[in-house]
């Protein structure tokens, strides 16, 4: 299971997907340790894990792989199947023309479709009939993306991104999702590729299905890690650390062997840089200590190496919206 965190809006997106099927939410959110209290704070943010449970129930309650988003179930069991249909494809494009034709017997209100450019391949989404919800066209393009990635085992990188519909609270994290170049209010969803990577033989075997399965779908729904990555490599060496004694840029340059320029030159590369990359892990952190432990807030700033407590609330509110204890209280299910 990945660390980490993700919006709660997409958490929200959820749940209005389950209650517009006819069931009521908030003992699933209790299950899972949320509160309904959450939904109402805009900024806020789960754990990996907790959204990760949220997704299985949901399938599991609603028979249903896309989670309620479309008119009709993609019933549990249909993504392994359409894995199973794949990973023997020769090409990356062989294996997604492949993935797409199934979703297309599998959905009604959403298809998708490869358009090839001269150096580009587009991945676009059509709203058939009706405007399919956000989540919907979220979880479509994380669902296909993820997918490729795992199955030439590497990030396959996102030149440009559009999005139908306008931009939601949560558009930094799209940035994260996938690219940094996003666009909303756009004639259609659409993931724009370097069309070299379609040409990618599929490296998977039935035997490294079964692993990805085995962790499905919360490993779909999340970023793509790219473990090799500058940005991953950099957060490898940070969480071997406790936050005070976290080095300067200059100082994780050179334990990593590069200069300071080339480091930033390659994050930047990436949508990175390391103030980001602190900003994020301290952000999970702070979640996980005060949803997790018992810790005071006192306790958790010092241990994030914040040297006083007022500056770890102001990072915090500025993260979340919120301060620290009234995070805790709405997470826990206080009122």
């Amino acid at each position: 299971m990945e660390k980490g965190t993700v919006s709660v809006c997409f958490v929200e997106g959820l749940v209005q997907g389950f209650a517009a099927k006819g069931f009521e939410p908030d003992e699933l959110l209790e299950q899972c340790g949320l509160s309904s209290v959450i939904l109402n704070m805009p900024h806020a943010r789960v754990s990996v894990a907790s959204y990760a449970m949220l997704l299985r129930l949901v399938a599991q309650i609603l028979d249903d792989e896309f989670f309620g988003q479309d008119s009709r179930r993609m019933k549990v069991g249909s993504f392994a199947l359409l894995c199973r249909s794949v990973i023997h494809c020769k090409t990356l494009e062989k294996a997604m023309s492949q993935a797409l034709r199934f979703f297309a017997l599998c959905l009604d209100d959403l298809k998708a479709e490869l358009q090839h450019g001269d150096n580009t391949v587009r991945l676009l989404l059509r709203d058939v009939d009706r405007p399919a919800a956000v989540f919907a066209h979220e979880t479509m393009l994380a669902f296909l993306h993820r997918l490729a990635c795992w199955l030439v085992n590497r990030r396959i990188p996102v030149l440009k991104a559009d999005f139908r519909y306008e931009q939601p609270l949560h558009a930094d994290e799209y940035r994260l999702l996938f690219c940094q170049k996003c666009y909303f209010g756009q004639a259609a969803t659409a993931l724009t590729f370097d069309a070299r990577y379609f040409s990618l033989p599929v490296v998977r075997s039935d035997k490294s299905l079964k692993d990805f399965l085995r962790i499905a779908p919360d490993n779909l729904l999340v970023q793509y890690r790219d473990r090799q990555g500058i940005g991953a490599k950099l957060q490898k060496i940070l969480l071997g650390l406790a936050p005070a004694d976290w080095p300067s840029f200059d100082d994780i340059a050179a334990r990593m062997g590069s200069s300071g320029s080339t480091l930033r030159r390659r994050l930047e590369a990436d949508g990175l840089s390391y103030q980001v990359i602190k900003d994020h892990l301290r952000r999970d952190m702070a979640i996980d200590l005060l949803t997790r432990s018992e810790g005071t807030v006192l306790d958790i700033a010092s241990a994030l190496g914040f040297a006083e407590a007022s500056a770890f609330h102001r990072a915090f509110r500025k993260w979340m919206g919120v301060n620290p204890g009234e995070y805790r209280k709405a997470v826990l299910g206080g009122e």
